[in-house]
C-alpha cells in the first residue's frame, strides 16, 4: 500500500487526474481527493492495490463492473465518472462527497434515534432499489459505503466493485473483518448474492444504527460468519415493536422470508415509519456536534510513563519548593568555610559544644537474679502471641479470599418476571449482569412484559454473565405477505409469527395477474390478532377467469364482501365520501357494477363497493307518491317514518316534515301527511 501511495501522490493519472491528499484507506484500495484538470472539477480517485492489478483477469472484471456501475443514475448513488489503467495503477474516478460516512457518524454519536436511522436508510434503500431494477447487486452494503455529504445528503458508493474483488480470490484480513459483519448467510456459505442479500446487509446496518453496535462480534472473521449462519439476529431493547419486527424480517437467515428486494424493504420501512409517526429528520453530517451538546473539554495533565495519574486536587495544587538545608546542619568542616562567590570576606562557623560525659562509676552494676520458671513463662507467652497473630492473619486472608470468590465475583439473578422490559434491563444491569432480550408471542402476558428469565430468579452467576430475558410480544398477529408470494415462503412467515398455516380449496380465488398456486390473500386479513397456533388460511390463485359474474354481497360486512369478491377474481375498491366504510363491520348496500353483471376479458376486474353508515343521509322527495311507496323509500334511506291524517297505504302524500334534499342523521324521524 505504501508503494502505491508513493507512486500516486502528487502525480497525474493518464495526464488528466491530479492526485492530492488521501481521504481513506482500505484493505484493497486507497481513495484520494483529486482534480480533473480537463473539466476543472474536484473528484474522488480510488486506486486499487498493486497486488490486485497484477492479475489481468481482475483488471478486466474491474473495468466491466465499473462500466455497469457508471450506467446507474440515481440521486443517492455516488456517480462514476471514469475508470482507467495507468501503468500498474488501476483506478476509478467518482463524484467527490465532502463530509464523511455513516461509520464516522456512528463512532461520533453511537446509536441514532429511530427517526434519524430511518432517514438514513431510506435513501440507501432507494439507491439499492434502482440498482436491483437495473440487475445490479451491491454485495458490500456497510456503513463505510454510506457517505453523508453537506446538508445531510446520503449516497451509496462502490456498486459492483465487491464482485470484482471477490472473484479475484485475494482479500486482506482487515477487509474480511470489516465486511463479514454485514454479509448475508448465503454469501458466507456459497458466495452467491442477489437482491435479498443486499436487503440482509441493509437490515444489519439498520440494526447497528438503532442498537449502537453490530449484532455479532468475534475476534476472528470466522467466528462472526458462524453467527450469521447459525444464529437469528437478537431483538433490540427499547425500540418500538413494529420497528424491531422489521429489522428481524430483513435479517432472516432464510432469504425467502426477507423482502424480495430493496424496493419492497423501503415500502415496509415507510409503512412502519407512518404507523409509528416517525417523520423524516435531517441527517447529521459527521464531525458536527449536536445542537444541545455542551461538553466541556478538559485538558489532560501530563504524566510520566509508568507514573500514577494525579488526582484532581493534585493536578491543580501549586508546587512549593522547599528551601535547601543549611550546609552547617549537614556538613562538618575541618577548616574555615569557603565563602560563596560574590560575597567578600569569610565567616567562621561555630561548632556546637559537645555533650559532657559523666565520670565513670567505680563500682560495677549489680546483675539481677533470673528465675528460670519466670523466663519459661515469658517465652511461652511470646510464642503464643506470635502464633495467634499468624493464625489471625491467615484467617483474615482466607476470609478476604472467600469474600472475593463469593461476594466480589458472584451475584444473583433479580426478580424480573412481570416487570416491563426497561425495568428488567435496569435491574439486571444493577446486579452486574448482561441482559439479552428475546421477544416471543404470548396469549396471556401483556405486550412488553417479562415472561421469564433464563436462568431464573436467585440463580447465582458470575458478574457480567448473560441472562436471557423473554419478553412478551402480545398475541401473534397475521403477518403481511406480498400478493404472489410462494406458498412455502408465506407458510414460514406465518409460522414465524406463532400461527399455523392452512389451506382451503373452497376459499381459493381467481386472479388475473397472480399465477395459479401463488398466494392471493390471507384469511383472516394481515394485522389481525389471534391466539398462538390459530390457523391462517392461504387464499391461492386459481388463475384468470374469462367470465366473472359480480357476486351479490349486499348486506355483508366489509371483511366478508372483500373476501368473497377476491375469491371471485375481482379487485374490490372502497367507495369514497359518505358511502365509504367506517370500519370492517360496515354493511354493503350496493356495488358498481351491480350484482350479477358479467365482467368480460382477462384484464383487471374492479368493483366499487358502497356501504351504509351511521352518517348523514339525503332526504328523498316523496310528495305525490302513495303513502306505502313513500314509506318504503324513506326507510331504505335510513329514516324513521310517521304518517299523519290519512294513514292508508293508497293515500297520496301531500307534504313531508323535512324538505327534500335536506341532509339529516341516519335514523331521524320524518312525518308525511296523506290525503
Amino acid at each position: 500500500m505504501e508503494r502505491s501511495v508513493s507512486n500516486v501522490m502528487g502525480g497525474l493519472l493518464e495526464q488528466r487526474y491530479r492526485v492530492d491528499a488521501v481521504l481513506a484507506r482500505g484493505g484493497m484500495s486507497t481513495v484520494y481527493r483529486g482534480r480533473d484538470t480537463r473539466l476543472d472539477r474536484d473528484v474522488a480517485v480510488k486506486v486499487m492495490d498493486p497486488h490486485l492489478t497484477a492479475d489481468p483477469a481482475f483488471v478486466a472484471r474491474f473495468e466491466r463492473e465499473a462500466r455497469a456501475a457508471a450506467q446507474l443514475h440515481h440521486p443517492a448513488v455516488v456517480s462514476v465518472h471514469d475508470q482507467g489503467v495507468d501503468g500498474d495503477q488501476v483506478y476509478l474516478v467518482m463524484e467527490l462527497v465532502d463530509g464523511g460516512n455513516l461509520r464516522d457518524l456512528l463512532n461520533q454519536r453511537g446509536k441514532l434515534p429511530p427517526a434519524v436511522a430511518l432517514s438514513v436508510l431510506g435513501p440507501v434503500l432507494s439507491a439499492l432499489g434502482a440498482a436491483h431494477r437495473a440487475g445490479l447487486v451491491h454485495r458490500d452494503v456497510k456503513p463505510e459505503n454510506v457517505l453523508i455529504g453537506p446538508g445531510g445528503q446520503v449516497k451509496v458508493a462502490d456498486f459492483g466493485l465487491a464482485r470484482a474483488i471477490a472473484e479475484n480470490g485475494v482479500t486482506s484480513d482487515s477487509e474480511i473483518l470489516g465486511t463479514v459483519a454485514y454479509l448475508s448467510p448465503e454469501q458466507v456459505e456459497t458466495g452467491a448474492a442477489n437482491a435479498r442479500s443486499d436487503v440482509y446487509s441493509a437490515g444489519i446496518v439498520l440494526y447497528e444504527m438503532l442498537a449502537g453496535r453490530a449484532p455479532y462480534r468475534g475476534e476472528t472473521p470466522i467466528s462472526v460468519a458462524y453467527q450469521h449462519v447459525n444464529s437469528d439476529v437478537p431483538s433490540i431493547p427499547e425500540i418500538p415493536l413494529a420497528l424491531d419486527t422489521l429489522v428481524r424480517k430483513a435479517t432472516r437467515r432464510d432469504p425467502v422470508l426477507r423482502p424480495v428486494n430493496a424496493d419492497a424493504f423501503l415500502a415496509e420501512l415507510e409503512r412502519v415509519g407512518a404507523e409509528l409517526g416517525l417523520t423524516p429528520q435531517p441527517v447529521p453530517v459527521p464531525g458536527t456536534a449536536p445542537e444541545n451538546d455542551r461538553t466541556v473539554v478538559m485538558r489532560p495533565v501530563p504524566v510520566s510513563v509508568g507514573a500514577t495519574p494525579p488526582s484532581a486536587a493534585e493536578a491543580t495544587r501549586p508546587v512549593v519548593q522547599k528551601p535547601p538545608l543549611s550546609s552547617a546542619m549537614t556538613t562538618v568542616h575541618t577548616g574555615p568555610p569557603t565563602p560563596p562567590p560574590g560575597i567578600a570576606g569569610t565567616r567562621t562557623m561555630e561548632r556546637p559544644e559537645p555533650p559532657r560525659r559523666r565520670p565513670p562509676q567505680n563500682r560495677a552494676p549489680r546483675k539481677p537474679k533470673v528465675d528460670p520458671a519466670e523466663e519459661e513463662r515469658k517465652r511461652r507467652k511470646k510464642l503464643f502471641v506470635i502464633g495467634g497473630s499468624v493464625v489471625g492473619v491467615l484467617v483474615l486472608i482466607v476470609g478476604l479470599y472467600s469474600w472475593f470468590l463469593g461476594t466480589g465475583r458472584y451475584t444473583t439473578v433479580p426478580a424480573v418476571v412481570g416487570q416491563s422490559e426497561q425495568n428488567a434491563v435496569q435491574l439486571l444491569q444493577s446486579a452486574g449482569l448482561t441482559p439479552l432480550i428475546e421477544k416471543v408471542p404470548s396469549d396471556e402476558v401483556p405486550l412488553g412484559q417479562v415472561i421469564r428469565s433464563e436462568p431464573g430468579q436467585d440463580t447465582e452467576l458470575r458478574k457480567n454473565e448473560a441472562v436471557r430475558v423473554i419478553v412478551s410480544r402480545g398475541r401473534p398477529v397475521v403477518p403481511f405477505v406480498s400478493v404472489g408470494a410462494e406458498v412455502d415462503a408465506a407458510t414460514k412467515e406465518i409460522e414465524a409469527a406463532g400461527l399455523k398455516a392452512a389451506k382451503d380449496p373452497a376459499k381459493d380465488a381467481f386472479h388475473d395477474t397472480v399465477p395459479i398456486g401463488k398466494v392471493v390473500a390471507l384469511d383472516p386479513r394481515p394485522g389481525t390478532a389471534l391466539k398462538i397456533n390459530e390457523p391462517v388460511t392461504l387464499v391461492l390463485s386459481k388463475g384468470p377467469s374469462p367470465r366473472t359474474p359480480v357476486p351479490n354481497v349486499t348486506g355483508k360486512t366489509k371483511t366478508e364482501a372483500f373476501a368473497e369478491l377476491q375469491r371471485a377474481g375481482i379487485e374490490p375498491v372502497e367507495a369514497g365520501g359518505d358511502e365509504a366504510a367506517e370500519n370492517d363491520q360496515s354493511r354493503v348496500v350496493r356495488t358498481d357494477p351491480a350484482a350479477g353483471t358479467v365482467l368480460e376479458g382477462t384484464g383487471a376486474k374492479r368493483v366499487t363497493v358502497f356501504f351504509q353508515n351511521d352518517r348523514e343521509v339525503e332526504v328523498p322527495d316523496v310528495s305525490r307518491k302513495k303513502v306505502r311507496e313513500a314509506k318504503e323509500e324513506l326507510e331504505r334511506a335510513g329514516l324513521k317514518v310517521k304518517v299523519e291524517f290519512n294513514k292508508s297505504g293508497n293515500a297520496t302524500v301531500v307534504n313531508q316534515s323535512i324538505p327534500p334534499r335536506s341532509r339529516v342523521k341516519r335514523g331521524t324521524e320524518i312525518t308525511i301527511f296523506g290525503l
